[in-house]
């Protein structure tokens, strides 16, 4: 897998079926090495090989061995830096893939498909097909974020790190998926299921070993602040810049006094404002593991379980003058796209991208739901029922660039698009 292609850098990580000692990278350009670089094991077959002294905008190709065997696999191994274009171009065109909610079926302990079914009627796993990954690679995107619930942690996992280690394990071995995580780069955030047990919150008994998996098997630029554990980071591609929420390490209860309900939590909240203030991009993509915008008081939305840290985000986005807001979620087994007017100020966007593989829901489409009618929710963006992934494109010259959602179904046809200019998410100006 590909993981924090940045200028001159990328990560390189790799998972084996068979315990190894060492694994060696090979990075060549046009026939000749330019890198050769080796990184021990950890104790889950995993390593991850960071390379700096590449060249922007460059595309090298790249072998493996372990243990001094070569690796052989049947897609391509290649990395392309990203383009220094600053002070000298227009910015590029780059697609980020979306997505949230892989279930990878493991039949001796899978949930049945009943969740969201009419009846009782256990015919197959929880889990869909994962066709879906190669749907997505042939989009071709330059980068993959996971919204969260990137993987499905059961009853039989959660109780030890050790059944946290076998759960990503698993999900991981889908060939499906391999193709993908080689194409492009990759970045993560949580939610509950890949954290901890279901709504899952700050007091889960193995969240530090939950913490140090998903880091090993997600190797993001950064974890968190020092002296502030969670999975929030930053990272910039083009010229967007994406800030990962953590919703789960310092979350207290759903159930907890509303005056307890912390959510992010003040230092974490605080990091987004600052990055937020201090980023010069003209899109800055906030993506949380729940829905952040939605103003229907439902299920984990924050409107429902936290309104007080949504209230004082929202508030301190427009007293500061951070334009270029657009939020991502995932968790609703649901895709929309939602859109939230303020008087005097820009309206803020937020796509909800979910599921990959995991169940579909069809709940909001029931006339006794509560968001049967999202006032919120742009006509003809909800899709229902249907497994699902969504991308970003940013396009267009440096003071006029674009922002176009799309999403598509599991076999790869397009079933929306919406474009936003960068001057819809500005304030406007008397």
């Amino acid at each position: 897998m590909l993981a924090d292609v940045t200028h001159r850098g990328a990560t390189v990580w790799v998972q084996t079926d068979e315990p190894f000692s060492t694994v060696e990278i090979v990075v060549q350009r046009e026939g000749a090495d330019v890198i050769r670089q080796a990184a021990e094991a950890a104790e889950d077959g995993t390593a991850s090989l960071a390379l700096f002294g590449l060249e922007p905008g460059t595309t090298y190709t790249y072998s493996l061995r372990v243990d001094d065997a070569p690796v052989e696999t049947t897609y391509p191994l290649a990395v392309t830096t990203q383009e220094l274009w600053q002070w000298r171009t227009d910015p590029p065109t780059v697609t980020v893939a979306i997505g949230s909610c892989y279930y990878g079926n493991d039949p001796a302990y899978d949930r049945p498909d009943r969740a969201y079914a009419d009846d009782l009627t256990f015919t197959r796993g929880y889990g869909g097909s994962t066709s879906i990954f190669e749907s997505i690679r042939a989009t071709e995107p330059d980068a993959m974020l996971w919204l969260g619930d990137n993987v499905y942690l059961r009853e039989v996992d959660w109780w030890s790190p050790e059944g946290i280690t076998y759960r990503y394990s698993h999900a991981r071995e889908e060939a499906d998926l391999q193709p993908l995580l080689a194409s492009a780069a990759h970045y993560a955030t949580w939610d509950d299921h890949d954290y901890g047990p279901n709504d899952s919150d700050r007091s889960y008994v193995h969240k530090q070993a939950a913490l140090e998996t998903f880091a090993r098997f997600w190797p993001n630029p950064t974890y968190g602040m020092p002296g502030v554990p969670g999975v929030f980071t930053q990272f910039q591609i083009g010229d967007a810049e994406f800030f990962l929420l953590d919703d789960r390490w310092h979350r207290a209860p759903n159930t907890a006094p509303m005056n307890e309900r912390a959510y992010w939590g003040e230092e974490q909240l605080q990091w987004l404002l600052d990055a937020l203030t201090a980023s010069q991009a003209p899109f800055k993509v906030i993506s949380n593991g729940g829905q952040v915008l939605n103003p229907v008081e439902i299920f984990e939305t924050v409107a429902n379980i936290a309104p007080m840290e949504r209230e004082y985000l929202l508030q301190q986005i427009e007293a500061r003058g951070i334009e270029g807001v657009v939020f991502l979620a995932g968790d609703r087994h649901h895709t929309e796209l939602l859109r939230i007017d303020r008087a005097g100020s820009y309206p803020l966007y937020e796509f909800t991208s979910s599921p990959l593989t995991a169940g579909a829901s069809s709940y909001a489409t029931r006339p006794d739901s509560p968001e049967y009618q999202n006032p919120a929710r742009i006509e003809g963006t909800l899709v229902a029922g249907e497994r699902n992934f969504g991308t970003l494109t940013f396009s267009g010259p440096r003071e006029d660039r674009t922002l176009t959602m799309r999403t598509y179904t599991a076999e790869g046809t397009l079933l929306w698009e919406h474009a936003v200019s960068q001057s819809d998410l500005r304030t406007p100006r008397d």
